[in-house]
């Protein structure tokens, strides 16, 4: 076994590391003018942020992008209800761990395992929830 010099020692006591970019932040609503309004405050925070405008979109998109880090889901869309999604992504083992944020304005708590954001946005709140949870942030 190598003996770490006493340089090697000090470096580890003092030096910090750099946490690694949030690479993805997925935003998943139906509505065009929310969705738009969340990407680009979150885009003005320094997230790198894509966009769909349905269950299905984002499982497609969400195959596509190399490293997602956190999603933002409404719960009522149509087709494929923002349950449904959530469902999807836990059947999938890439996606499972996925933070999910569930976007809603059904006055009620958030799920077990889910952080909420209530509808209508509060744009401060949101921008917390998501650098609280994606704290991988460039």
């Amino acid at each position: 076994m190598r003996a770490v010099s006493s340089l090697g020692k000090r470096c580890i006591a003092r030096c910090e590391v750099s946490p690694a970019p949030c690479l993805a932040v997925l935003v998943v609503e139906d509505d065009d003018d929310i969705r738009e309004t969340v990407a680009r405050a979150l885009s003005d925070e320094g997230f790198h942020v894509y966009q769909a405008a349905s269950g299905a979109q984002a499982l497609e998109l969400l195959g596509q992008m190399p490293h997602p880090s956190l999603i933002l889901a409404d719960l009522m869309m149509p087709a494929m209800s923002g349950w449904d999604f959530i469902k999807a992504l836990s059947e999938n083992d890439r996606l499972a761990t996925l933070p999910v944020v569930v976007v809603s304005a059904i006055d009620r708590e958030a799920p077990k395992g889910f952080r909420r954001v209530k509808k209508p946005i509060d744009v401060d709140e949101m921008v917390r929830i998501v650098s609280e949870l994606c704290v991988r942030r460039t």
